[in-house]
């Protein structure tokens, strides 16, 4: 800045090498106008960014970042002048008069193009950041379908399938029925960011049916989910219902209880804890991480989490719009 304004002075003023002293005031005071004008844009831009977003109001950002930093910059340059004037006892006026429009055009070339950098920067940004959590959501998605079809689902299904069977056959009826509805959700879904509660909640339903027609009454799950009207990220309830199989016991004497319900926010999953070991070939990668980016990516409302050592409890928001 020192060096610049050095510069700008000597060529820009050409009288001020007529004296040491008149060089040194008009360098003095050029070095504080650039300092005034880069760090008071500056914060200015910073200000305007916290007001309006380049990502939401665009068009808002821009005239309000142009008209706040011209503004500043005439500020700037006659608060200057009148310090200088008045405080130190150096007349800059004539100086100012022919230098004026050159400083103004100076500054405002340079704040649109600190504009435009900006703005590019942000959509950047804006742009990886969507990208990312677009290919995180895909990823979450296709790994739930990927434990859907995992051996051990299909073992597990087809070995209760094997038993009713023989034991009831409008019972295996209904089982092969409700198995095909979940794999019918799972690949109609894997393009989805969203689903409506009721899709939800009927794709819910279908799960758990294979679940309790392999646990029967160590699993006992009560479903209470008004008429409500909104989206949520598809396949969510059922990864939280089946992290909740997952990770507690499952017995005759410490029979798993889950409730799933909501209130005018949230959908909400909680269950009773007695978390059996976890084996490091069972970790899939898949669970409340990956939820909650997947909400990160759309709605503003958290993924709330509450435990203790009794209950696991997680509220997921419901999507107006």
């Amino acid at each position: 800045m020192i060096v610049g304004g050095t510069v700008m002075s000597w060529f820009i003023w050409r009288g001020c090498c007529e004296s040491i002293s008149s060089l040194f005031w008009i360098c003095l005071f050029t070095v504080c106008l650039w300092m005034a004008l880069w760090l008071g844009n500056a914060f200015v831009s910073d200000w305007m960014d916290n007001l309006f977003s380049w990502h939401k109001d665009p068009v808002k950002r821009l005239v309000a970042g142009l008209v706040g930093m011209t503004v500043y910059t005439l500020g700037a340059v006659y608060g200057l002048t009148y310090i200088f004037h008045f405080v130190f006892g150096f007349d800059v006026g004539d100086n100012m008069n022919r230098s004026l429009f050159t400083t103004i055009v100076i500054t405002l070339i340079i704040t649109m193009f600190m504009t435009g950098r900006a703005f590019l920067l942000s959509w950047r940004k804006s742009a990886v950041d969507a990208e990312r959590l677009r290919k995180e959501s895909v990823e979450a998605q296709y790994n739930s379908l990927r434990n859907q079809v995992n051996p051990h689902f299909l073992f597990n299904s087809l070995n209760a399938l094997t038993n009713l069977v023989y034991q009831n056959q409008d019972e295996a009826v209904k089982f092969i029925k409700q198995l095909s509805e979940v794999y019918r959700y799972v690949l109609s879904t894997r393009d989805k960011e969203v689903v409506s509660v009721e899709e939800e909640v009927k794709f819910l339903n279908s799960f758990l049916f294979l679940q309790q027609i392999r646990f029967g009454d160590k699993l006992k799950v009560d479903v209470k989910i008004g008429d409500i009207a909104g989206f949520v990220a598809p396949l969510a309830l059922q990864m939280l219902v089946e992290n909740a199989i997952k990770h507690n016991v499952i017995s005759e004497e410490n029979p798993l209880m889950i409730k799933v319900y909501s209130n005018s926010q949230y959908l909400i999953v909680e269950n009773t804890v007695l978390r059996k070991p976890v084996l490091p070939e069972e970790s899939s990668g898949l669970g409340l991480e990956n939820i909650r980016k997947r909400y990160q990516f759309l709605t503003d409302q958290l993924v709330k989490v509450e435990e203790n050592d009794f209950m696991f409890k997680v509220s997921l928001p419901l999507i107006k719009s």
